[in-house]
Order: structure tokens, then C-alpha cells, then sequence
């Protein structure tokens, strides 16, 4: 007897799951199964009483905050599981009506006629590290707001910086030595301070971590040849890597660069072709990552110091990508330039460019064992 093919919606959030299943073929029977605590013991319970009716279930959720652990559940168990993007759930513009038990019913149905478009799903150890580099993300945003604070009360009680730098030695020296007319304001000013150098001792601890998990994962090696472009450094680098895990996962440059919303967007109809900015869509992170990265092109291209000491040990094909980048990106930034594009538009332009060298050098990367 063969087995006919359950197709399984859950709408999962924090306490609850809403699961409807669709039967195989167009005109199946699609139906509203119930409503169960988010468990996954409750969960293996439904899909064993739908595998008792000699049925081969394949499930399918979107995409949120509650992470891949039912996905990891269910593909320990042999289960056939996937998670979908959000954002590219066909939905119908008249469809005004949306409950939990509408969306675990029309997750069902797409599914089973396989309109449904899957995200990457990173293992464990590449979860983790990426965990750590949004860990260090969140830190540097601490201590930015931290000295923003601090610059406030100081600029508003009319105490002003004369020096170059900032926040070198000589600034903290100098603010060693202010002397507040109210005892309060004087413990105030020294709060902010400390919580200045608490935030960098964070920001310093959680990079000196990253960079040895990164050695130990299994991507080390394309995190060393990222290296070899200007502009990534080694935390640039790992985010790249810990965000997106292996780049040779996308087919085409080309995808990378629309998986990242650095593509224009597009509306146009008939002879009238409008292409406005960047769609913005896909991983934000690497985006700004890149843009950050892109700005070391506006000066002209040379092997200096720091690239030449990343780049030794590595393979001269790898070299010649990272120099055909330089000599490309470094004379199309000027010439963008000179043909009167806004600098933001041009560092986009080249942070896209960017990203294909990038994708370029991760095909090199010999296959980990």
C-alpha cells in the first residue's frame, strides 16, 4: 500500500501552535486540525497520529522569533520540515481577514502546491556564532549611546573639548580634570565615564571571544580569505560568514546581491521604466557590513601593510581576485564620482560590486573535510 502525502501548516508563536493539513493532489481536503500548547512533545503526538494513517508528513512554518527548533526537532526525527520566508507568502490583496487558524490553513495549501520559498537554515554551530556577533553588535550600540550621553550633559553644562580626537587618552585625561560647580553633577559626570569604559571592556571582551570561536568553526578558511579584500577586516569578515554561512550556497553573484537588498527596485509598466533605491530586503547586518567596507575604495588602489599581511599564506589565485576588486572598484567609485552621483548612491553601487568579489572568492575556498 503506498503512503499518501499529509501536508502540514504551523502557525507557531510563544505558547501556541495552530495546525491545519492538506491532503496530497489539487482538489484535496484541506482542513483546520486544532490548537496545541508549544510543546514539541504535543507536537509528536499529531504527527504521529497522522503517520499511524500510513501518511508522509511534510511541515512547514514561517519564519519568526521562536527560531528553528521545531525544525530541528523534526528533521532529528526524520520528519521532512521546512521554514519559509515571511515576506514572500503569496497573499491575495482582497484578503482582509487574517486569524491564526487562516494562516496555518493557507501555509498548508501553499505548501502543498510547493509556492512556498524556503530560508537557510544554519546549523547550530553557525547559529551560535552568529548569536555572538549580533552579541557584539548590541554592545557597540550600548557603547555609542553611552558616549552620546555622556557628550549631552557635558555640551549642556557648556563643557567643551578643545582637542583633535576624542575618546583617545588625551580626552579621557581631560576628562579626569572637570570639576562640576554641585557635588551631584560631579558624581553624575563620573557614572557616565565609568559606564564609557565598562561598555568598551564589553565591546573588547565579546571580539577577543568571537575571533576564537571563528577559528574553531567550520568556515575558518573562508573567513580567511575574505580577509584578502580591501576593506574587510577579520570582525568584517566573520560577520559576513557568521550571517550567511557558506557562500556557495547561492548559485550566482547576482543572487547574493538581491539576498542582501543592494539591487535597485524596480516598478515599472509598459514603456515607462522607473528604477528607484535599493530594495533593502534580506540580511541588514551584512548589508551595512559591506557599505562599511565599501568605503575604503574612494582612494586609489595599493597593496598596503595590513592586506599584504592578511593575505600571506593565501593562494595567488586568491590574491588576483582581491587586486582585480581593488583596480576595478577603487576606479569605478571615482568615476561614479565624477559623473556627478551623490557619494551614498556610489558607495552602494560599489558595496554591491562588493559583494560578488566576495562570492568570487568563496568558490575558491577548498571544501572543508
Amino acid at each position: 500500500m503506498t503512503k499518501t502525502i499529509k501536508y502540514v501548516g504551523l502557525d507557531v508563536h510563544k505558547n501556541s501552535i495552530n495546525i491545519a493539513i492538506a491532503d496530497e493532489g489539487r482538489n484535496g481536503d484541506v482542513r483546520y486540525y486544532g490548537k496545541i500548547d508549544n510543546m514539541n512533545t504535543q507536537l509528536d503526538k499529531v504527527i504521529r497520529k497522522i503517520i499511524s494513517t500510513r501518511a508522509e508528513v511534510r511541515c512547514v512554518y514561517e519564519a519568526g522569533p521562536c527560531g528553528y527548533d521545531i525544525y530541528r526537532h523534526l528533521s532529528r526525527k526524520n520528519i521532512d520540515c521546512m521554514v519559509v520566508a515571511p515576506a514572500l507568502i503569496p497573499r491575495k490583496s482582497a484578503d482582509r481577514i487574517k486569524n491564526d487558524r487562516r494562516d496555518a490553513v493557507t501555509l498548508a495549501k501553499l505548501h502543498r502546491s510547493g509556492e512556498l520559498t524556503p530560508v537557510y537554515v544554519p546549523s547550530e554551530d553557525e547559529e551560535a556564532l552568529r548569536d555572538m556577533s549580533r552579541c557584539r553588535e548590541d554592545a557597540q550600540k550600548a557603547l555609542r549611546v553611552a558616549k552620546q550621553q555622556l557628550n549631552a550633559f557635558l555640551l549642556r553644562l557648556g563643557k567643551v573639548y578643545s582637542g583633535r580626537t576624542k575618546w583617545s587618552k588625551a580626552h579621557f585625561n581631560w576628562l579626569s580634570e572637570i570639576t562640576m560647580p554641585h557635588r551631584s553633577q560631579q558624581l553624575v559626570l563620573q557614572e557616565y565615564i565609568d559606564t564609557v569604559n565598562e561598555c568598551a571592556q564589553r565591546v573588547d571582551r565579546i571580539t577577543r571571544q568571537l575571533v576564537e570561536a571563528s577559528k574553531a568553526c567550520k568556515l575558518a578558511e573562508q573567513v580567511k580569505f575574505l580577509q584578502s579584500l580591501r576593506g574587510i577586516s577579520q570582525i568584517l569578515a566573520i560577520i559576513i560568514t557568521a550571517e550567511l554561512g557558506d557562500l556557495k550556497r547561492f548559485k550566482h553573484p547576482s543572487l547574493l546581491m538581491a539576498y542582501l537588498g543592494l539591487v535597485p527596485s524596480e516598478h515599472s509598466s509598459g514603456d515607462k521604466i522607473r528604477k528607484g533605491g535599493i530594495t533593502k530586503t534580506g540580511n541588514g547586518h551584512v548589508r551595512c557590513a559591506l557599505v562599511e567596507a565599501a568605503q575604503a575604495y574612494r582612494l586609489p588602489a595599493r597593496k598596503s601593510r595590513p592586506i599584504l599581511k592578511r593575505q600571506e599564506d593565501l593562494p595567488d589565485n586568491i590574491k588576483k581576485i582581491s587586486w582585480k576588486a581593488q583596480l576595478r572598484l577603487c576606479g569605478r567609485f571615482q568615476r561614479l564620482l565624477g559623473r556627478g552621483k551623490k557619494p551614498n548612491i556610489v558607495i552602494t553601487a560599489i558595496a554591491r560590486e562588493l559583494a560578488g568579489f566576495a562570492w568570487a572568492i568563496a568558490q575558491e575556498v577548498p571544501q572543508a573535510a
